[in-house]
């Protein structure tokens, strides 16, 4: 699917199932803020966060699999998708966290007075940009094709990266502003922006289902 297609399709799969994606976006918002109060140190809790929201993370990308491919989902999913799924949450989180983590050392180092390495800051946060929108393709793919484990999944978002760069470009640009305005304009428990994110990326990278698959 194209990258305007997905993110239409997850604007339509927002409106039909809005409170249930509420549901599970908050528990995942509610994980990280508590994070948040608990490990206040920074940059500390850029690592910390992203990793202990990482399976309920993986909760929410499997309701988001199943919607894709049944057509609809139910909360009880969530758990399943918890349950199911939390170990390769924790790690994808856990990676996510590592490279914010990185990120922001890096460019507090370069940027520093000692140094002024503007563009090797720069570098940084492109290099950053980069990882993190790699790590968001492997959501879907970890916890849409488990048999093929997790290692593959990023194996498969890296290639498709290097195959179709402008389209994930896309994708990634208006991701990072969807959910920067929803940062900024309200609080980060009550928006969408992480289901929706995670939508429009599945839409993208996971294959359709043809009418049969959908009806067996």
């Amino acid at each position: 699917m194209t990258v305007g297609g997905a993110l239409r399709s997850a604007l339509g799969d927002m409106y039909r199932y809005s409170w249930r994606l509420l549901v599970v976006n908050s528990a995942v918002s509610a994980v990280v803020c508590v994070a948040v109060l608990v490990v206040s140190a920074f940059p500390l809790v850029l690592l910390v966060a992203p990793a202990l929201a990482g399976p309920v993370a993986a909760a929410l990308v499997y309701c988001v699999v199943v919607l894709i491919r049944d057509g609809s989902f139910e909360l009880t999913d969530a758990l399943d998708g918890l349950r199911r799924f939390w170990i390769q949450g924790f790690a994808l989180g856990a990676l996510f966290g590592a490279a914010l983590l990185l990120g922001a050392l890096a460019v507090t180092f370069y940027s520093s007075a000692d140094h002024r390495a503007v563009p090797l800051a720069v570098l940084s946060v492109y290099v950053v940009a980069i990882v993190c929108l790699i790590l968001l393709v492997a959501w879907p793919l970890a916890i849409g094709e488990p048999e093929r484990g997790l290692a593959a999944a990023l194996r498969s978002a890296w290639l498709l990266a290097l195959h179709a760069p402008l389209r994930l470009f896309m994708l990634g640009a208006v991701l990072l502003v969807v959910n920067v305005a929803g940062a900024v304009t309200v609080l980060p428990f009550l928006t969408l922006t992480i289901a929706y994110s995670f939508l429009a990326t599945a839409r993208v990278v996971l294959p359709v289902p043809t009418l049969e698959e959908a009806t067996t």
